[in-house]
């Protein structure tokens, strides 16, 4: 009886450890400034020498206030992340400023290491995500000028422009300097080497040729 409390107290304080590491590692020093040049490979990116450090390694003329071309999507994300600027390593977060054109979206996606706060600066956007397995429920929103929404960390989620006239634009806070998107058509239908359309077409309960014309398509990345 013992050895068996034992063992829950154990895998208690190891479920508990494993959610307290479950983000972006903290800093234990003022900032650790990437160091992309050297050869040991880290969770991150090794740290640059305190004394080497300047205030260019915490900024970047990212000219965030000029528009973006869109893609046949119709939007374009530009990611600040810590491959642009290396002071952000270990701070855990990035900045993204996203463009849509006139009926364009930032089609369902997600961030495998990061949870998304956005708020919109221009336009109207319809908004949502989906929860996880067996609930699946949708949850949605139209966002005006000023509205911030919050996208739970690997969810699907996605931003739709609904006017067919003006463009929006949006800012996004991730709480990861690294938090990756993984384009739900992009990654199914777009892969390489392709998925078997055997496979596709028994998940999506359509026929093969349907899913040979979906994986013929190019899928464009709006990711920048």
């Amino acid at each position: 009886m013992a050895s068996s409390s034992s063992f829950l107290v154990l895998a208690l304080f190891a479920l508990i450890s494993w959610q307290a590491i479950a983000s972006d590692p903290s800093p234990l020093q003022d900032f650790c400034v990437a160091d992309k040049n050297s050869p040991v490979i880290v969770n991150g990116f090794v740290c640059k020498n305190p004394m080497d450090v300047n205030a260019d390694d915490f900024f970047k003329a990212a000219n965030l206030d000029k528009p973006r071309m869109t893609n046949k999507v119709g939007s374009n994300v530009t990611l600040i992340n810590v491959m642009q600027i290396p002071g952000i390593n270990t701070l855990g977060i990035s900045l993204a400023r996203i463009d849509y054109a006139p009926l364009g979206q930032n089609p369902p996606h997600m961030h495998p290491r990061a949870t998304e706060i956005l708020t919109v600066l221009e336009g109207t956007l319809y908004v949502g995500f989906v929860t996880s397995n067996p609930e699946n429920r949708f949850l949605s929103k139209v966002l005006n000028k000023g509205d911030v929404f919050v996208f739970p960390m690997g969810l699907i989620h996605f931003q739709f422009n609904p006017n067919p006239y003006k463009p929006a634009v949006a800012i996004a806070a991730l709480s990861s300097q690294n938090p990756g998107a993984i384009t739900i058509a992009n990654a199914v239908f777009g892969s390489k080497p392709p998925i078997s359309d055997d496979v596709l077409a028994k998940a999506f309960q359509v026929e093969k040729n349907t899913i040979d014309w979906l994986q013929a398509q190019f899928w464009e990345n709006n990711h920048n």
